[in-house]
């Protein structure tokens, strides 16, 4: 599926393939079976085969590659928007290794590679908006998260699903200024992570993913804003409570649990009720849900979502 986000930055043309290669330093993580995604070894992108193109894909223009690459967020490289595109050469992303437990009758450890041979990847396009007001649309490559859940088989008393990212000072060594509790750690209700729009992504725009977008493996939930798609996943436990998310942890009023795209609720430094889309002049206005109100509208009957914000 292709994804949105959005930003105040002109995009220029794509960047010359070979130039871009250089600049980045991806996974390599082994072959998977036939049917499933492949991910080839080596330093840089790699194609990535098996995908299949997701009925979820918009048809909406697809922000450059070297846009989606160089602005981004990743604290543990820093905390301006290009600097994890300068800095995350220094991740280590080969061996990787995903505990998923807590409450589930089949707790398991997966290499990536496992992961991959779960279903087929898929390609699918999402709008997927940040707090600053900026958004993308992204193809990202990868599986539903629901898939890898339905596996490990979660309890009766499963309610949320928690997240932790990679953390290691000496392969982050700017972490040190980045202002949060580390590591990164996020959470979703048990029946939005079971959604097909949330997607466990290894790659983007037919690629592996860029170490500054969260290689190897990173959640993306597109009715949702960008901070809730964690990077980095080495850790998925099923708890019976609401989990601790980073940054409701670093500031509750402005950074809710839910944090569900919503025109209508204003973040208390700014107007979230339009964005601006990377490489467009133009303000537009923000839909509810990011535009999927269709497909998750329905998670959340009778919530009163200013509250749960």
């Amino acid at each position: 599926m292709l994804i949105r986000k959005s930003s105040g930055i002109r995009s220029s043309e794509i960047t010359p393939k070979d130039q871009y290669l250089n600049r980045r330093n991806f996974l390599a993580a082994g072959t998977a079976a036939l049917g499933a995604l492949a991910l080839p070894s080596g330093a840089d992108a790699m194609k990535l085969s098996g995908v299949v193109k997701s009925s979820y894909t918009v048809n909406e223009k697809i922000t450059t590659l070297d846009d989606a690459s160089h602005y981004n967020n990743y604290y543990e490289f820093g905390t301006g928007k290009e600097e994890p595109a300068k800095y995350a050469n220094t991740l280590i992303t080969s061996p990787w290794k995903v505990q998923v437990g807590g409450l589930v009758n089949k707790p398991k450890t997966y290499d990536l590679d496992e992961l991959m041979k779960i279903v087929p990847v898929e390609e699918r396009v999402y709008r997927m908006r940040c707090v600053e007001a900026w958004s993308m649309v992204i193809p990202w490559d990868g599986i539903p998260l629901a898939a890898l859940l339905k596996q490990v088989e979660p309890t009766a008393k499963a309610k949320f699903v928690a997240f932790q990212s990679f953390y290691n000072e000496k392969q982050m060594p700017r972490s040190k200024y980045a202002g949060i509790d580390l590591p990164y750690v996020e959470g979703l209700r048990l029946d939005e992570a079971m959604n097909p729009l949330a997607l466990l992504a290894v790659g983007m725009y037919g690629e592996t993913l860029p170490n500054q977008n969260g290689a190897p493996i990173r959640l993306v939930v597109p009715w949702k804003y960008g901070f809730k798609g964690i990077k980095s996943i080495v850790k998925i436990t099923l708890v019976e409570k609401e989990p601790p998310t980073t940054w409701n942890i670093a500031n509750a009023r402005e950074y809710g649990f839910y944090s569900n795209v919503n025109p209508l609720v204003d973040h208390p430094r700014w107007s979230q009720a339009t964005e601006r889309r990377i490489g467009e002049l133009f303000k537009v206005k923000t839909l509810m849900f990011n535009g999927y109100a269709d497909q998750v509208a329905s998670l959340y009957t009778g919530m009163d979502l200013k509250k749960n914000y």
